[in-house]
């Protein structure tokens, strides 16, 4: 992508509604869609709350307002976020599901272990739930925590069709609370997600606004001198690439919504001062990553994808689309807390209020500046010691290496590149790769790093119990995550879904993982059916995640158990990143 592609005139009306209108998008203010309680005074603060073990879950359409334009959301039971389910584990649940709609539907339970015929995958587990028709979902609970269902056909989770998911422990909770809250967070867009991804397709820029201007150049010579301010720019046009190119969809289009309410509908959980608070934290969306922070408190991470994990008490969380995390916060004061989730490119953000009554607010922070992508998060590295740590630009192959001004003066880079060429081809797929990919898990990443705030990262959590299986992995699986930005592409090792064979595990072998992030963005890489145990960089078991998400130039690996036979789907949890072919059939037999 050429860094000085014009981005496009911003729509002032457009950026007038971006926090939404005030009253739970608009909808419940207009008479478009029921509340879903704005204020609340019991267990949870969001949708229609159903437990036991048989539901019966209408999937339709449902008209919403959440910018002053009138549009038609996915919804489950007539409510976004759909209603929240909560299960016992050992039990065995009976969902039946009905299609109000005029094309197939499905409901996927998202990080939840069963069979595969119950995984909700058209095309790969079930033949999807046809206009008209129902299916039953019937399968045993073995595992509690914070999940969450959503869609898994067409673009219908993108258009609303997604719920939380909680699953109470068959004992007590390991950590207790007073309270006990859904903050799922998604992405809203009145443009239909097939318009956006077509724009894409067509110029994968269309929706940063941010991208490099005069003004930041005039900057650059200021501080650089004009020759080096030169070379920074013709750097990234050789590489076609974008140094502000944190998000494919920003705020331009999205709407953040808070458990369905918009910033300025202002979602508002109730406390009393000394309560200990469960915020389970849900990332819904289909293409945002949110870094999570409540000025004033500090967070205390107590699960990870539904697994408890040792505590860890930290001002501030990324997490990415699919990914969960349960935090207790405990309020001493007298007053308001702003639950601030910016959005990872800092165009926008989602909000609610902690609060001991109702009608209470708390000042909104400032977004954060926006930071360029680093040299560690395209050309990776060797880590070092330290939280963080990286030694910078240790080696990278890329199709446009040999036009790029100066680099044999820059530190660390191997311009002799024969050796990984051989290796590591580019072509139309894929304009990138990254030979020596930084393993290291404690870098809170692009504009996290050294913030002044304690920021969670992956090398801070150790799931409690260790891993499931104890035996060491027979053997290696490695798959590089690629793409071409430029013409917005995306895959497993260069090759889309649709021309790759599936990956087979043998059922009952114990195998590792192995992903190597060749892009620039985050892939949030999610594997139907069964745990993913993340290694640290020694090889030893650090947490347990259904949904791993993979920075820029980094590898991780982790062990896999294989003990579900079946057919499962294995893909990056940025839908368009899947849309666009960065999905692949696991075969389990």
């Amino acid at each position: 992508m050429n860094s000085f592609y014009p981005p496009p005139a911003v729509d002032v009306a457009r950026r007038r509604f971006v926090q939404g209108l005030a009253l739970g998008g608009a909808a419940a203010a207009l008479g478009l869609l029921r509340p879903t309680g704005a204020i609340a005074s019991g267990s949870f603060a969001s949708s229609t709350v159903l437990s036991g073990t048989d539901f019966a879950l209408d999937i339709g359409q449902t008209r919403v307002n959440y910018t002053g334009k009138p549009g038609i959301a996915t919804t489950v039971n007539g409510s976004l976020p759909g209603p929240i389910l909560r299960w016992k584990q050992g039990s065995e649940v009976r969902l039946r599901v009905t299609n109000r709609l005029l094309v197939p539907t499905s409901i996927h339970w998202h990080g939840i272990i069963l069979p595969f015929d119950m995984d909700g995958v058209p095309g790969i587990s079930f033949g999807g739930i046809a206009p008209g028709a129902s299916f039953v979902y019937r399968f045993n609970v073995r595992q509690s925590g914070t999940y969450w269902y959503h869609a898994h056909s067409g673009y219908q989770e993108q258009t609303g069709l997604l719920g939380a998911l909680i699953i109470d422990p068959q004992g007590s909770e390991r950590f207790a609370a007073d309270r006990d809250y859904v903050v799922m967070l998604n992405d809203w867009s009145d443009d239909h997600p097939a318009s956006i991804y077509a724009r894409l397709k067509k110029s994968s820029g269309y929706y940063n606004t941010a991208q490099p201007s005069v003004a930041d150049f005039v900057r650059d010579a200021q501080h650089l001198g004009l020759r080096e301010a030169f070379a920074k720019r013709r750097m990234w046009n050789a590489m076609r690439m974008n140094p502000t190119d944190l998000s494919d969809v920003t705020a331009y289009t999205y709407t953040y919504l808070m458990n369905g309410f918009t910033p300025a509908g202002n979602w508002t959980g109730l406390f009393r001062p000394g309560e200990k608070l469960r915020l389970r934290v849900i990332n819904g969306s289909g293409m945002t990553i949110f870094d999570l922070r409540i000025p004033g408190l500090k967070m205390s991470v107590v699960s990870a994808d539904g697994q408890d994990v040792e505590p860890v008490t930290v001002d501030e969380l990324r997490i990415a689309p699919a990914e969960t995390y349960d935090v207790i916060v405990e309020p001493q004061e007298d007053r308001a807390y702003s639950l601030f989730a910016q959005t990872i490119d800092r165009s926008g953000y989602a909000r609610g209020t902690l609060a001991p009554r109702p009608g209470m607010q708390a000042d909104v922070p400032a977004m954060d500046p926006r930071v360029w992508v680093g040299m560690q998060d395209m050309m990776g590295g060797a880590a070092s010691p330290g939280r963080g740590g990286h030694s910078g630009m240790q080696g990278m192959h890329h199709e446009a290496m040999n036009d790029m001004p100066n680099m044999q003066d820059m530190p660390g880079m191997a311009m002799d590149d024969h050796a990984f060429a051989t290796q590591l081809k580019t072509g139309p797929g894929v304009d990138m790769r990254v030979p020596a990919p930084r393993t290291n898990l404690d870098d809170p990443g692009v504009g996290l790093r050294d913030n002044g705030r304690r920021v969670l990262t992956y090398a801070d959590l150790h799931t409690i119990g260790g891993p499931i299986d104890q035996r060491e992995p027979e053997r290696d699986i490695t798959l590089r995550l690629t793409g071409n930005m430029e013409r917005y592409m995306w895959s497993f090792d260069g090759v889309k879904f649709s021309d790759a064979q599936p990956v087979r595990f043998r059922h009952g072998e114990r195998l590792r993982i192995v992903l190597v992030n060749d892009t620039m963005m985050h892939h949030p890489i999610h594997l139907h059916g069964m745990w993913s145990e993340v290694e640290n960089a020694a090889g030893d078991f650090q947490l347990r995640k259904h949904t791993v998400s993979v920075q820029p130039a980094q590898q991780i690996s982790y062990a896999v158990t294989a003990d579900n036979p079946g057919r499962w789907a294995y893909h990056c949890h940025m839908l368009f990143h899947m849309q666009a072919g960065m999905f692949r059939e696991v075969v389990v037999a």
